[in-house]
């Protein structure tokens, strides 16, 4: 990349990042001279980007949409956040896969080659209905990526919370297994040498440590499938992809009211007034919170549990409700 192409690049990723850049901080920002931030600015009009001067007492620019695919410039962080955004849309259950599959093909015809190295590097599984993220940096998925596929032990520090990552955490050892993206997020499924147990943690809370430990031999994933595995976890069970508290109910509205919002519950429509649902959830409290944001009478047929776990729920909210708000002195 030639010095002045290098300059272009961080030229138009300032322009990106606010409104309104005065000429004279753009200049102090790059390390150039006003005059040549003003031929900058050219020479991207040119390439089709709407770069508009703005009034005020040193001038400045602003970056303005245009109505024209322009050419496109990234830095490395970009085209990495990019290729794996492409990656994961193809198994969103979004209707777009085969073009996020044939932008994901051109994005890489024309990545330098060591970011096609990298990219290469990063594997990781995409579970339906998820998608990926930027919650976690692209350095840290490349370098779990990367003691996955040479099955070497992973150390890090982990994060109690997120807002905590910049924090000392706990040093783990890992057997690093899968990485994992699902509704937003980025896991780490691995395997706790300290704890000799299955973890599954938050990429985001991960700050690797180098260099990796010595090479290991895989162990198989519990249930042979890392996506039914993932899946189990968030559901409260270590074995089988199901909730561990599943009940049915009536509610008394229409089916099409209670569609949108049932999640991976079951509806069945019972006329204009009424509808059947069995859904799941990780308790039994749990599951009859859940189902009082339908807000409306609920008959349950099973089971039992169920019915009980009403019952404690309405003597908890009575007793809520007679205790006294507490009220900031």
């Amino acid at each position: 990349m030639t010095t002045t192409t290098s300059r272009l690049l961080r030229l138009l990723s300032l322009l990106q990042t606010r409104r309104d850049w005065p000429g004279s901080l753009l200049a102090d920002r790059l390390g150039i001279s006003p005059r040549t931030v003003r031929r900058d600015v050219d020479r991207l009009r040119e390439m089709g980007y709407r770069i508009r001067a703005t009034m005020g007492p040193e001038g400045g620019y602003r970056l303005d949409a245009g109505d024209e695919l322009p050419p496109l410039l990234f830095d490395d962080e970009q085209v990495i956040a990019l290729a794996v955004a492409l990656r994961a849309a193809t198994a969103t259950g979004a209707g777009i896969e085969e073009p996020a599959v044939r932008a994901l093909t051109t994005v890489r015809q024309v990545m330098p080659s060591r970011l096609r190295h990298r990219f290469d590097a990063l594997t990781f599984t995409a579970l339906p209905g998820g998608g990926g993220a930027g919650d976690a940096p692209p350095e840290v998925l490349l370098a779990v990526s990367t003691a996955i596929r040479a099955r070497e032990v992973l150390r890090f520090d982990y994060a109690s919370r997120p807002e905590a990552a910049a924090e000392p955490g706990p040093r783990r050892r890992v057997e690093p297994h899968h990485l994992v993206t699902s509704h937003g997020r980025w896991y780490l499924v691995a395997w706790d040498l300290d704890h000799e147990d299955w973890r599954l943690f938050r990429a985001d809370r991960v700050t690797p440590s180098t260099p990796t430990g010595p090479r290991f031999t895989p162990r198989p994933i519990p249930g042979g499938d890392v996506a039914e595995y993932v899946s189990a976890r968030f559901k409260g069970s270590a074995e089988h992809n199901r909730w561990p508290c599943t009940g049915k109910v009536v509610l008394h509205r229409p089916a099409r009211e209670v569609l949108p919002f049932a999640g991976d519950g079951i509806v069945e429509d019972l006329g204009p007034d009424r509808c059947g649902i069995e859904v799941g959830s990780w308790s039994w409290v749990a599951l009859a919170a859940s189902l009082n944001r339908f807000d409306t009478e609920v008959d349950v047929l099973h089971p039992p549990e169920l019915t009980r776990a009403f019952a404690l729920l309405a003597a908890r909210n009575t007793a809520t409700a007679r205790t006294p708000g507490h009220r900031p002195g």
